[in-house]
């Protein structure tokens, strides 16, 4: 776990118990899809009040629901877009995803 740094790694994105830093994996993922991530993990964590966890679960909603419409409307599914994200998660988690290689959004 990272020292908390209010601007470069804030707690709530650094104190999850696997070490992991929230960014380490919404970068692998286009920008909805990294909302959706980014707002979910830090859910009770940035303001741990009832209200500011419904507000976080929310925004991850929206993200979640504008990436659905996105999806949507393309005439073709790019074969990133169709893997399920827990499948793309387990996939970076295991060390198998180059950014350097990446030609998708």
């Amino acid at each position: 776990m990272l020292p908390n740094d209010d601007v470069n790694h804030p707690a709530h994105y650094t104190s999850h118990p696997s070490g992991i830093e929230c960014i380490q994996i919404t970068e692998h993922f286009n920008f909805c899809l990294g909302n959706v991530i980014k707002y979910s993990w830090r859910a009770g964590l940035k303001d741990i009040s009832d209200e500011g966890t419904i507000k976080d679960l929310r925004k991850a909603q929206w993200y979640l629901n504008r990436e659905i419409e996105r999806i949507g409307s393309k005439a073709e599914i790019d074969p990133v877009s169709s893997i399920s994200v827990p499948d793309r998660m387990r996939y970076i988690m295991e060390g198998g995803y180059d950014r350097t290689n990446d030609n998708h959004e």
